[in-house]
């Protein structure tokens, strides 16, 4: 009995004292839990970079700010101390930002100081300073003015960091490397939404405690750092390209252009180039037409239609079989089919490798016509065996298969109707939808005897530094015919352009093959027949012809006469294979010596066994480099030096290092001859 009514007394007193709590003591405890917070904080990870094959930064990360003021901070207790520092706080901000006058920057700070916020209080706790993002220089430059020099939770002024994706090289290969949406920092094209998930890393978690309002910081789990992807893209080949397919457009006045180079062995993609002009006229890299826009491909497709025939061997492999292609129009059921140059009489009798030496129409579709013609299926699926109509399964969002339709004459689709005049027209080019990207896979498929490669557009995986993950190269088929047939069609190509239309991709210094294609192309409404005609201007092939290394296509969509495949986009063609062959020729030095030059040439501090490897191949017998030797843990001067070295000085002392423009370095922000802190980090300026 006892017992039961101590336990009832002590329930009682447990009660009471809550109901004291929560009546009396309200107000007290309320200020005490306004005084003690506690918050978890995402901590966003670094993003990983993307490189070249080589090495070279393409795209990398590095912060950007947005600054503001908290007017309800310490210092605004008293507003002696806001209003003496005002002026020159005004003053400052109009010389980093002279877009806005001192007088306006006072306006807009001291309507954030007399702002009145819902719950009665006065003063603005997140007002900008700065509409806009800005970066770490600047940022350091506002955090140095008086005032807000002092520290963030008495001052009131504070920052919100971003990751800003910045790409050393500009628009070079854009669409293909892709972009990050600014507010968000989330991908939304190119490598960059393919490899989002390893180039985004894990974020963190930091406790945030704030006790008589000052904060502590208590890391709960560390952000993971995105992972670096090596791509298969050649700086310099893709420069060179995208050079080379803009002076054509400007030339012609091209509306498009599309230029991609391959490795043959491996399928890596080393340049492609994706230009359309803009209403200012310029031309830019807009959409990513080199594997997006299909269109009907032209002329380049009858080399597809004939490999077929050859595999198939309805023709002989010695092309001996002889076309009647008469005055150069022939009626195809109904309707007239017509070579380039029936105004000029036409080609009269030519066997089956002229034909394609001259693209002529009336060759390949009488050709396909005759000896498929009653079994058009049997064509189709000679298209598909070659490999001209493969899904490439590319890693990149907007990629387009192939669309070449199956005969179906029962179908109330009229786009998908088979008719009698369906295979000669769909035999050269037209009746099809294909992406440059596929053209180029099937022709480099020729180029190594047979083997069709997956277009590999990133090779590694790298965590700091080391490979984590290799992508190896793809085998697609095997073996796209027979190896006669392609070793037939390997021979008709390299005279297309020696003794044919393409002549003008060739050049004096080594064999090039290929194939020009010249095709009339819909207008923006699907129409043939609004007035204004459209060309589709191609050139694929690959260098050197008898041993290649390299495939390629250009692409030029243009409006009006005149128009050429072999005369336009195989002149672009020459200039990117003899710019890549040019890279590969061995001169000895002697050739370029210049007795007036300093024979022994000065060598920064860098990878001194790069240099040493580069001396050695000059001949150069010195092994040592010019210039101080730093000391481990002190921060070497390295302006002046390309990104590489600069980054190779830094990251081995121990620093984190990020790279801002191209070029030479200009500054960098951990300042040389200072005692180095592990794990700090240094931006490099490059101009």
């Amino acid at each position: 009995m006892m017992i039961a009514f101590i336990m009832t007394f002590l329930g009682l007193a447990v009660i009471g004292k809550a109901l004291y709590i929560m009546t009396a003591k309200k107000q007290y405890w309320t200020e005490v839990a306004d005084r003690l917070k506690r918050d978890s904080v995402s901590v966003k990870p670094n993003r990983g970079n993307i490189l070249s094959c080589d090495g070279q930064l393409m795209a990398t990360s590095i912060p950007e700010y947005k600054i503001f003021m908290d007017f309800q901070a310490s210092a605004f207790d008293d507003d002696s101390l806001w209003l003496d520092k005002l002026d020159s706080v005004c003053e400052g901000l109009n010389k980093i930002f002279p877009q806005r006058t001192a007088e306006e920057f006072k306006q807009l700070l001291e309507e954030g100081r007399h702002k009145k916020n819902r719950n009665g209080s006065v003063g603005a706790r997140h007002w900008a300073i700065w509409p806009r993002r800005i970066n770490y220089n600047t940022y350091m430059e506002v955090r140095q003015l008086p005032f807000l020099n002092m520290p963030k939770y008495k001052s009131g002024f504070h920052e919100e960091e971003f990751n800003s994706r910045n790409r050393p090289f500009g628009s070079l290969a854009q669409r293909t490397i892709g972009g990050l949406y600014g507010a968000k920092d989330s991908a939304y094209f190119g490598l960059e939404l393919s490899y989002d998930s390893i180039l985004r890393g894990t974020p963190g978690i930091t406790g945030r405690r704030k006790v008589l309002n000052k904060y502590m910081n208590i890391p709960v789990t560390m952000p993971i750092d995105g992972c670096d992807i090596v791509t298969t893209i050649d700086v310099n080949m893709q420069d060179l390209a995208e050079r080379a397919l803009t002076d054509e457009l400007k030339l012609v006045n091209g509306e498009m252009g599309v230029a991609i180079l391959m490795e043959v062995e491996t399928g890596d993609i080393k340049a492609i180039v994706n230009l359309m002009r803009n209403s200012e006229g310029e031309y830019i890299e807009g959409v990513n037409s080199a594997i997006s826009y299909r269109c009907e491909p032209g002329s380049v497709f009858k080399v597809a239609s004939f490999l077929v025939a050859l595999d198939d061997e309805v023709i002989p492999n010695d092309t001996s079989f002889i076309i009647h292609t008469g005055s150069g129009v022939m009626d195809m059921h109904g309707r007239p089919m017509k070579d380039h140059n029936w105004r000029r009489g036409g080609y009269g009798d030519i066997n089956v490798a002229r034909a394609l030496e001259v693209s002529s129409n009336i060759g390949v579709s009488y050709v396909i016509d005759k000896f498929y013609g009653s079994n058009p299926t049997r064509y189709v699926e000679g298209l598909y065996r070659v490999g001209i109509h493969e899904d490439l399964k590319l890693p990149l969002v907007g990629y387009h298969p192939p669309y070449i339709r199956m005969p179906d004459t029962k179908t109330q689709d009229r786009s998908k109707y088979w008719s009698k005049t369906t295979l000669p027209w769909m035999s050269i080019g037209y009746e099809t939808q294909i992406a440059p990207i596929n053209t180029v896979s099937f022709y480099n498929a020729i180029a190594n005897n047979g083997k069709m490669m997956q277009p590999r557009f990133v090779k590694q995986v790298l965590k700091n530094g080391e490979v984590i993950k290799e992508f190896e190269p793809r085998v697609l088929k095997r073996q796209i015919a027979s190896p006669k047939a392609i070793k037939t069609m390997q021979t008709i190509l390299e005279h297309v352009v020696s003794q044919g239309l393409g002549k003008k991709a060739g050049s004096k210094l080594f064999k090039v093959a290929g194939k020009t294609g010249t095709a009339q192309v819909a207008d923006q409404h699907g129409s043939y027949h609004s007035g204004i005609t459209r060309y589709w201007l191609s050139f694929a092939g690959f260098f050197p012809a008898d041993d290649p290394l390299y495939s390629c296509i250009v692409c030029i969509k243009k409006t009006g006469l005149p128009a050429s495949g072999g005369g336009m986009s195989g002149v672009v063609f020459h200039h990117i294979a003899e710019g890549v062959m040019a890279r590969k020729l061995n001169l000895s030095i002697d050739d370029a010596h210049d007795e007036q030059s300093v024979v022994i040439p000065d060598v920064k501090i860098g990878n001194s066994q790069e240099a040493n490897q580069v001396l050695y191949q000059l001949g150069i017998d010195k092994r040592t480099t010019n210039g101080t030797k730093y000391q481990q843990d002190i921060t070497p001067d390295v302006t002046g030096m390309g990104a590489r070295d600069a980054v190779y000085q830094l990251e081995r002392r121990g620093l984190k290092v990020k790279v801002h423009g191209r070029g030479k370095v200009k500054r960098q922000s951990y300042p040389a001859g200072k005692q180095i802190s592990k794990g700090s980090e240094c931006i490099l300026t490059l101009e």
